[in-house]
């Protein structure tokens, strides 16, 4: 299937149409909806359903040769979405649901294409600041419109920003880290897609997070690949899987500083 996003005529089109999209139905319900709980404990507002209604139906109008995986669909759709001969969009209508529920401007709106268990396209909107992060396969990463590359010289992790997940790994992993921390200092904002982003743009040098969604990394790990980083999973895997199951992702700004990074985590995960 023929990647329609190669023209940018149609990507600037579906950047438009998804940050119009996500300020109308994202912002318009910022610090004025609530939230109920999903069977698997996570939050779900009403900004989530009509942001996924909105693109589904902007998407389909559009491009109605590719499925759509959303994260809000049931298990069977999305399975039925990522076996789709053609290919198939990756939305998760907002990431960071626990951040926006309580009125926190950390979230975003991710979006993936995937051809052929090939990503081919990413976008990642951040509607509180407006920043789009952007990727095409082999065509570099941006923001607002601007390239973003990350650092290529090899720093020690004493000098780096760890974007690190806590919540999510093992106690054993979890302890060390927080006693023995390898890096400078440590953040944890709660969108992954932006945590993803955010290493792209030179905003963290580390990354750890210990269980992600297909729809939580999809967009970002396209972003950050282009931007000059390098990822990988906790059992030495790529991180990217065409699969719905959870991944544990490691990354860095560049492939030298992921090698460092994955060594001191594998001794301090083994100890």
């Amino acid at each position: 299937m023929q990647n329609p996003f190669i023209d940018n005529q149609a990507w600037l089109q579906l950047q438009t149409g998804m940050t119009q999209i996500a300020q109308q139905e994202i912002m318009s319900r910022f610090n004025k909806v609530g939230y109920e709980l999903k069977a698997d404990g996570s939050l779900l507002t009403e900004a989530d359903t009509a942001m996924q209604t909105a693109m589904t139906r902007f998407l389909q109008q559009n491009w109605p040769q590719f499925a759509l995986l959303g994260e809000e669909s049931d298990k069977q759709e999305q399975q039925a979405a990522l076996d789709a001969e053609q290919g198939c969009w990756i939305l998760d209508p907002i990431d960071g649901t626990t951040n926006f529920a309580n009125g926190i401007a950390f979230f975003s709106v991710s979006l993936a294409l995937m051809i052929k268990g090939e990503l081919v396209l990413g976008l990642v909107y951040d509607p509180a600041k407006n920043e789009l992060f952007s990727a095409r396969l082999g065509m570099g990463a941006y923001l607002n419109g601007q390239s973003i590359k990350t650092e290529q010289h090899l720093r020690s992790l004493k000098e780096c920003v760890g974007v690190i997940d806590f919540k999510r790994l093992d106690d054993m992993l979890a302890t060390a880290l927080a006693i023995q921390a390898p890096y400078a200092s440590q953040r944890s904002f709660g969108s992954v897609a932006l945590d993803w982003c955010w290493m792209a743009a030179g905003r963290g040098q580390l990354y750890l997070h210990g269980n992600q969604s297909l729809w939580d990394y999809a967009a970002g790990w396209l972003i950050l690949n282009e931007a000059g980083g390098a990822s990988i999973s906790l059992d030495g895997q790529p991180v990217l899987a065409k699969k719905i199951g959870k991944r544990p992702a490691i990354a860095a700004s560049n492939a030298s500083l992921l090698t460092t990074w994955k060594d001191w985590i594998d001794r301090h995960n083994e100890d």
